[in-house]
C-alpha cells in the first residue's frame, strides 16, 4: 500500500486558523469549567457534583429517618447515572458535605471515619455509610412537584435537576469556594437565623440596601431578631472587623474577614499560667498549625513562648506555655496571630452563577434576592402543579359520585357490555378519565364508596383550588406565603433551645465578633526579638557591628587600615538606634538587624539611603518620650522629641533644615532647665531652656551669635545642680549657678570667655 492510499480524501482536508481554533476550544473549555464545575448556582448554592450527589441519594431513598447505605453505592450511582468523573473526586465531594467542621449545616449524615480537623483522610468509601440530613431534604423539597426543570443526563438515558427547589439559603448558609478559568469564588458560611431575618426584611422592604441588612451592632449579644452580623464559621473563632468594613465587603461582593482563634488564660498557681486555645479559624488544619508553631519555636522566632502541646480530644485544646509568668499574654498571642494561622483572613468573592448561566459578583442583597426570586418561581410552579392534580382528582370524584348513585347499572354494564367504557360514557355522560377511573376500581373499594365521603373530599379540594387560584393571582399573597416558609425555616434552627438560654446544637452562632485587643504595636514588634545585650561599634568611616555582651573589648585591629572607633554604646537587641547625619536627616536602625561582632561589620550606607557627601554626626539609643536639642554648625537649633525622630523608611527623616556650608553638628539629651552653649570662638553662653523652641522639623532659632566660626558644644543642666564639665585629664569641675552670672544671658547673645579650667578643645567633656 502506498503513502497516497493512507491519506484521507482531498474533500476532508481543510485549512484551519490555529489561533481561531485555539480560542474557540479554550473558550468552550472555560465556559464548561465555570458553569459545570467551579462556580455555584446562586439559587441553591450548589455545584453540579453536589447537586447530583443529593439527587442520587434521594433516588436511593436515603432520607434522615431511613437506614444508611455504603458511600461506595452512592458514588457508583452518581458516576453511572449523572457524573462521569473519577470516583475519588466524587467521594471527596460527598465527604465534605458530611464534615461538620467544613460545612456550617452538613447535607450528609455520615457514619464512619469522615476525616477530622487535623487534616487526616477519611476512610475508604467501602467502609463509610451515608444518608441525607434534614437540611438536604429541605433543598430537595418539592422536586417531584414540577418545582424545577430537569435536563437529560450525559448519556441521555435519564434526567437530572437543573437546580434544586432549595427551601434553604444554602449559598450563604454553607458558603462555597472554587477556582474556574479566569475567575474564582469564595463565600463564607453564615448563620441561618440572621439570613432568614435579612430575607424577611427584603420581602417587606424590597428597596433595602446591604447596609440595611447588616446588624447595627455586630458585637451585641445574639437574639432571634438579629440581621446579618458577618460570617458564622463552623469552627467558631472570633472575627475582628469593624461594621464599616463588613458592610463594604457585602456591598461590593469582594473583601476579607479577619478571623482569630479563641483563647483564655489558665492559672496554674504561684504566678504561673498557660494559654489554652479552644477554637481555631475556619479551614486551618490543627495538626499543621501545631507543627508550624513548633517550627517557629525551634527557630527562636517566638522568644516569649516556651512550649506548645495538643491536648485535644473531641474538642480543641491547644496549650501554649509562656517562657515566664511575667510575659503579657496579650502580647504573646498578638505575636502568634502575626506569625501563624491562629489568625487568617478569609476572602469574600461573591462570584456566582446568576440564574445558573451568567457568572456575576453579587452583593449580600443580590444573593438573598436571587434565592427569594427562585423560591417564588418554585412556589408558583408547585401551586400550578397542585392545581392540575386537584382538577384531575375533582373530575374523578365526580365520576365516582355518578357510579355510587348508579352502582347496579354500572356493574351491569361492566359485566354485560362488550365495550364497557364506551357504554359508561354514553349512559352517564362521563369523560374518558372518569370512565377509566371507574373501570380501574378494585372490588374492595366498593365498600368505601360512600357519597358523603366523596362529597366531603370534593368540597375540601374545591376550597383548596380556590385558595391556590387566589395565591397565583396575587403577588402579595405569594410573598406572604414565602414569608411563612422563611419563618418556619428560622424556627427549625433557632439560636437557642426551648429554654431560651441553652445554645441550639446546630443553629447557635459559633463565631463571635469583637475588636482586637489594643496592644502596643512597639511591644508586639519587640516581642519578635530575643532580648540580648550587645555593644554597638561604629567606625569613623561608617562601618558598624554589634558583638554580644556589654563593654565588649574594642580592638584597633578590628578596623580597616586608616579607620578607627567613632562611637561605642551599650544597648539590647530590642532597642532602636537613631543616627543623625550632617545633612540634618535622622535614620532608624534596628539593633537586632546589625551584623554580629565577627569581622569589621558592614557599611552603614547599605542599611540606609544616606545622601552622598554626608557623614555621621551621632548615634544613640531611642528612648520613647525623651527629648533632645539638635543644632547646626552655624548655631541654630531647637528642642525635638525622640518620638518625632523615628523614620519608618530607609530614606530617613529630615529633621534639621540646613543650607551649605552649614551642617548638622550636635544632637544632645535635653535634661534640665538651663542650656550651656560654647562656640569655636571660645565664648560660653548660659540661658533658660524655656527660650528654646520645641519643633518637629525646621531650621530652629539662633542659640548663640558668632562673628566667626560656629558652635562647638552644647549641654543642658539643672540650675540647682550647676554646670559640670570634665577636662582632658578626667577631672570634673562644677560651677554653681550663682557663679555663672557673668555667662548667663538671653538666647542668641555672644557670651563670654569660659571659666578657668574649661577644656581647651571647647567641649564639656575634654
Amino acid at each position: 500500500m502506498s503513502d497516497a492510499d493512507t491519506l484521507p480524501p482531498a474533500d476532508d482536508q481543510r485549512v484551519v486558523d490555529l489561533k481561531q481554533a485555539l480560542e474557540e476550544r479554550y473558550l468552550s473549555y472555560a465556559l464548561s469549567t465555570i458553569t459545570q464545575r467551579a462556580l455555584p448556582d446562586a439559587r441553591d448554592g450548589l455545584k453540579p457534583v453536589h447537586r447530583r450527589i443529593l439527587h442520587a441519594m434521594r433516588l436511593l431513598r436515603l432520607d434522615p429517618n431511613q437506614g444508611y447505605k455504603k458511600s461506595a453505592r452512592i458514588v457508583g450511582d452518581v458516576i453511572g447515572k449523572f457524573h462521569p468523573h473519577g470516583d475519588q473526586s466524587i467521594y471527596d465531594a460527598l465527604v465534605r458535605l458530611a464534615q461538620d467542621f467544613a460545612l456550617r449545616y452538613p447535607l450528609v449524615d455520615g457514619q464512619g471515619n469522615f476525616g477530622n480537623i487535623d487534616g487526616d483522610s477519611p476512610a475508604a468509601m467501602r467502609y463509610t455509610e451515608s444518608r441525607m440530613t434534614d437540611v438536604a431534604t429541605r433543598l430537595l423539597e418539592g422536586i417531584t412537584e414540577d418545582a424545577i426543570d430537569f435536563k437529560p443526563t450525559y448519556d441521555g438515558e435519564d434526567e437530572e435537576p437543573v437546580v434544586l427547589p432549595s427551601n434553604f439559603p444554602n449559598l450563604l448558609a454553607n458558603g462555597s469556594t472554587g477556582i474556574a478559568v479566569g475567575m474564582a469564588t469564595s463565600v463564607p458560611p453564615h448563620n441561618l437565623v440572621e439570613l432568614c431575618n435579612a430575607a424577611l426584611k427584603l420581602i417587606h422592604h424590597p428597596d433595602a440596601t446591604t447596609n440595611d441588612l447588616v446588624h447595627a451592632d455586630p458585637s451585641a449579644p445574639p437574639s432571634m431578631d438579629d440581621l446579618v452580623r458577618g460570617p458564622d464559621f463552623p469552627t467558631g473563632g472570633q472575627m475582628v472587623e469593624s461594621r464599616a468594613s463588613i458592610v463594604n465587603s457585602y456591598e461590593t461582593g469582594r473583601g476579607a474577614f479577619r478571623v482569630r482563634a479563641i483563647w483564655h488564660k489558665e492559672d496554674k498557681g504561684r504566678g504561673v499560667y498557660q494559654i489554652v486555645v479552644t477554637q481555631i479559624p475556619y479551614g486551618v488544619q490543627k495538626a499543621r498549625l501545631v507543627e508550624k508553631i513548633a517550627e517557629l519555636l525551634l527557630a527562636k522566632k517566638l522568644p516569649l513562648l516556651k512550649d506548645v502541646r495538643d491536648e485535644s480530644a473531641d474538642d480543641i485544646r491547644l496549650v501554649l506555655e509562656p517562657r515566664a509568668g511575667t510575659v503579657d499574654a496579650v502580647i504573646l498571642m498578638e505575636q502568634l496571630f502575626k506569625l501563624t494561622e491562629l489568625e487568617v483572613r478569609f476572602p469574600l468573592n461573591l462570584n456566582v452563577l446568576d440564574r445558573g448561566t451568567t457568572p456575576r459578583v453579587m452583593s449580600l442583597a443580590d444573593a438573598l434576592r436571587a434565592w427569594l426570586d427562585h423560591r417564588k418561581v418554585v412556589l408558583v410552579r408547585r401551586s400550578q402543579h397542585r392545581l392540575e392534580q386537584i382538577a384531575n382528582r375533582l373530575e374523578v370524584l365526580e365520576g365516582y359520585i355518578v357510579a355510587y348513585l348508579n352502582l347496579d347499572e354500572v356493574i351491569r354494564i361492566i359485566r354485560e357490555e362488550d365495550d364497557a367504557k364506551a357504554s359508561l360514557i354514553a349512559t352517564f355522560n362521563l369523560t374518558d378519565n372518569q370512565a377509566e377511573a371507574i373501570l380501574n376500581m378494585r372490588l374492595r373499594s366498593l365498600r368505601k364508596l360512600e357519597e358523603m365521603e366523596l362529597r366531603q373530599e370534593h368540597k375540601a379540594l374545591t376550597e383548596e383550588k380556590g385558595k391556590l387560584e387566589a395565591l397565583l393571582a396575587s403577588d402579595k399573597r405569594q410573598w406572604g406565603e414565602i414569608s411563612k416558609q422563611v419563618e418556619a425555616l428560622k424556627k427549625a434552627y433557632p439560636l437557642f433551645d426551648a429554654d431560651g438560654n441553652t445554645p441550639h446544637a446546630l443553629g447557635a452562632r459559633r463565631t463571635i465578633l469583637g475588636a482586637a485587643p489594643n496592644a502596643d504595636a512597639a511591644e508586639i514588634t519587640e516581642a519578635f526579638i530575643e532580648r540580648e545585650p550587645i555593644t554597638v561599634i561604629l567606625s569613623e568611616k561608617g562601618w558598624i557591628r554589634a558583638p554580644k555582651g556589654h563593654n565588649a573589648p574594642v580592638d584597633d585591629k578590628a578596623f580597616k587600615t586608616g579607620d578607627r572607633l567613632k562611637i561605642s554604646l551599650n544597648c539590647e537587641t530590642t532597642d532602636k538606634l537613631l543616627m543623625l547625619t550632617t545633612g540634618g536627616k535622622v535614620y532608624t536602625l534596628g539593633a537586632d538587624k546589625l551584623p554580629g561582632g565577627r569581622g569589621q561589620g558592614e557599611p552603614v550606607r547599605i542599611m540606609v539611603d544616606m545622601d552622598e557627601g554626608q557623614d555621621i554626626v551621632e548615634l544613640f539609643v531611642y528612648r520613647p518620650g525623651k527629648k533632645r536639642i539638635i543644632a547646626s554648625s552655624n548655631g541654630y537649633g531647637f528642642v525635638v522629641g525622640e518620638d518625632d525622630l523615628i523614620a519608618n523608611t530607609r530614606k530617613g527623616k529630615q529633621i534639621l533644615n540646613v543650607s551649605s556650608p552649614a551642617e548638622a553638628r550636635l544632637i544632645v539629651p535635653c535634661d534640665g532647665d538651663r542650656v550651656a552653649v560654647i562656640g569655636q570662638n571660645r565664648k560660653l553662653l548660659v540661658f533658660p531652656l524655656s527660650q528654646l523652641a520645641a519643633m518637629a522639623r525646621g531650621k530652629g532659632v539662633r542659640l548663640q551669635r558668632y562673628k566667626d566660626g560656629g558652635i562647638s558644644d552644647l549641654k543642658t543642666f539643672y540650675a540647682a545642680d550647676g554646670l559640670t564639665w570634665v577636662d582632658s585629664s578626667g577631672r570634673t569641675y562644677t560651677k554653681p549657678t550663682e557663679e555663672l552670672v557673668d555667662w548667663s544671658g538671653d538666647r542668641a547673645t555672644a557670651g563670654r570667655q569660659p571659666p578657668t579650667g574649661f577644656p581647651r578643645n571647647n567641649k564639656f567633656v575634654g
